[in-house]
């Protein structure tokens, strides 16, 4: 189900995605904050259309202003733990890893997704891009979905 929400008008385009961190320092006394900080922190979102004829309003983050569009939050490809790792099942991360380098490391520490939550695996995509795990664990490359 999709959300409608206030974006930068440099970012709005049709399947974008971000992040969407919380609040920021400027928001304080901005009178669009109830239309603009309606998402979930730390979620990642789609945006699935620009609402046309809607104004572009002020904005104390965005140089060029805010405009309405309708978001959705999205799945996120990540490593979990292979053990009980199927469609359907819930899941959490394996938790961090210090190796930056490693070609898995995008998908063992993903934006948009906590450490501390578990999510419905909607898809086991199979093995992680790595052929070696430096912290020896036994993942599976998956699916998350985030709409709990």
């Amino acid at each position: 189900m999709s959300t409608v929400t206030l974006i930068g008008t440099r970012l709005a385009e049709p399947g974008a995605e971000f992040v969407y961190e919380g609040e920021a320092e400027g928001c304080a006394g901005c009178p669009y904050r109830s239309q603009c900080l309606n998402l979930e922190s730390d979620t990642r979102y789609r945006i699935t259309g620009i609402r046309e004829n809607a104004q572009t309003l002020e904005c104390a983050i965005h140089d060029g202003g805010v405009r309405a569009v309708e978001v959705e939050p999205v799945s996120v490809t990540a490593n979990v733990p292979s053990k009980g790792a199927y469609a359907g099942s819930r899941a959490s991360l394996a938790g961090p890893c210090p190796y930056v380098e490693c070609p898995s490391h995008e998908h063992c520490v993903p934006d948009g997704v906590s450490m501390d939550d578990d999510h419905r695996i909607g898809a086991v995509l199979g093995d992680p891009p790595h052929e070696v795990c430096h912290l020896d664990r036994g993942l599976s490359l998956v699916e998350l979905d985030l709409e709990n």
